[in-house]
């Protein structure tokens, strides 16, 4: 595939995974669709830190100058210069470093698992974190159970259905920040191809 048309595809692509992660994170503010948690502040704080925030401002700008670098070739009259290419590959980067960050934040928002209340033992009811592992003496123990054992979600009072709500919102956030981050180094590559090669093959 030609430098100009891997623009034209990837660009687009990048926004709407941008635009997908942003959502995403939106929805987990308000679980069951509801602002009430939210104002309460019973919402995790891998929640409450937006992780797509920290990739959609440069897979934004990235997808954005892409496509129209992508677009702007697509007669080969005034085609992309080769300091455009290179400026793509390090926007480009930027969307890798913004997406990589967003893929470690769902990533320990999603072991940890939700804030919720629930009942215990030794306090009664209250708002934690109960699959997070707290010195039990099975470390992995609590966590294989959260994320592999549907069983344990009911201890979650409430927000209802908390647990699905987490687990299938930061798991979306972890596959679209890691296809994100394949696009991003596949223009990276693409940028740098530019540089070399310009945008205009073959005219």
């Amino acid at each position: 595939m030609c430098v100009r048309k891997c623009s034209q595809i990837v660009g687009p692509c990048l926004l709407v995974l941008g635009t997908l992660a942003v959502a995403a994170n939106i929805l987990l503010l308000f679980p069951g669709g509801t602002s009430k948690y939210l104002l309460e502040g019973h919402i995790s704080k891998h929640a409450k830190a937006v992780p797509a925030a920290f990739s959609f401002p440069q897979v934004l700008l990235a997808a954005t100058h892409i496509t129209a670098l992508g677009w702007q070739c697509s007669g080969c009259s005034g085609c992309a210069t080769r300091p455009n290419a290179f400026i793509s590959a390090v926007l480009s980067k930027l969307a890798l470093l913004g997406a990589a960050a967003c893929f470690i934040f769902s990533g320990v928002g999603l072991t940890n698992g939700p804030l919720c209340f629930y009942n215990t033992s030794e306090h009664g009811a209250l708002w934690d974190y109960p699959f997070l592992d707290s010195g039990s003496q099975e470390p992995d123990a609590r966590a294989e159970n959260y994320l592999y054992n549907r069983h344990t979600w009911s201890i979650c009072l409430e927000p209802e259905g908390i647990v699905a709500w987490n687990v299938v919102l930061f798991s979306l956030l972890l596959l679209v920040s890691m296809a994100e981050m394949v696009l991003a180094s596949i223009q990276i590559l693409n940028g740098f191809l530019g540089c070399l090669c310009g945008f205009c093959e073959g005219k």
